[in-house]
């Protein structure tokens, strides 16, 4: 059945990124579908993150970023992005709650104020979808490393997004914490119309729930299915310590 969302594709033409005179990304061109998981993967220092803020607008660049409907034409519409960070630096002794935190990413109403009783139901509601209703009067500053990022994906998703950007969602996260997240993302993959845009240095759980993956070193080395990706000679020589099967390779983030 094909997708009935309004932004149909991500489209990346010919990205670049210079910065102090060093190239970090030249001539990268990737398609990412709504109902898939496109992993981006490749060696630290590959450019991945780069890739990531290039696309949300935080570093200039060469090329375009465009969403296109049904018909391959570029959506008249901005489209919303939810983006889940490698991890948010909180404040341990804040006494400010999960609930403080999403009202202030997700809308305008200061936290201060006295809770609106409809405005509080409906963040149970979708909390309770990401196992994370219960830690709404949590101060976010306690949380475990799991529970903070179900909180992040809890509020990348509303409203709900056309494209939803994951940067190293689970480092640091306990193997309990590990699993929960990404049967959270299979949940999203089936039932939400939106692309979902992944950097992941798990390559079991990219090998195992990617539709896609984009193999990554400033350029596009290569792009396919898990099975086609991870049997390439480049895929060997970038992670020639790390097989498919094998643990996943060291973490760290990309120098922009």
């Amino acid at each position: 059945m094909p997708c009935q969302c309004g932004l149909h594709c991500l489209k990346i033409h010919h990205i670049g990124v210079c910065l102090g005179g060093e190239t970090l990304l030249q001539d990268v061109n990737l398609h990412a579908h709504c109902g898939e998981l496109t992993a981006v993967i490749g060696r630290n220092g590959a450019g991945k993150s780069t890739l990531l803020k290039a696309i949300l607008g935080e570093l200039p660049h060469t090329g375009r970023v465009e969403f296109s409907g049904h018909g391959g034409v570029p959506s008249p519409r901005k489209p919303r992005i939810g983006y889940v960070p490698q991890s948010l630096n909180l404040d341990r002794g804040s006494p400010a709650t999960v609930y403080d935190m999403a009202l202030a990413f997700t809308s305008s109403y200061p936290a201060f104020l006295p809770r609106s009783r409809k405005r509080a139901e409906k963040l149970a509601c979708h909390f309770r979808r990401f196992r994370a209703d219960t830690l709404l009067d949590r101060p976010a500053g306690r949380l475990s490393g799991g529970e903070l990022q179900r909180v992040l994906l809890a509020i990348a998703t509303l409203p709900a997004p056309d494209l939803l950007i994951l940067d190293e969602p689970v480092s640091g996260v306990d193997q309990a914490g590990l699993q929960d997240f990404y049967a959270l993302l299979d949940q999203l993959k089936a039932t939400d119309d939106m692309v979902l845009l992944l950097v992941s240095h798990d390559l079991d759980y990219v090998r195992d729930h990617a539709d896609r993956v984009v193999l990554l070193d400033k350029t596009v080395l290569e792009c396919g299915t898990p099975e086609a990706v991870f049997a390439t000679p480049a895929f060997s020589a970038a992670f020639s310590a790390h097989p498919a099967g094998a643990q996943p390779y060291p973490g760290g983030a990309d120098r922009v």
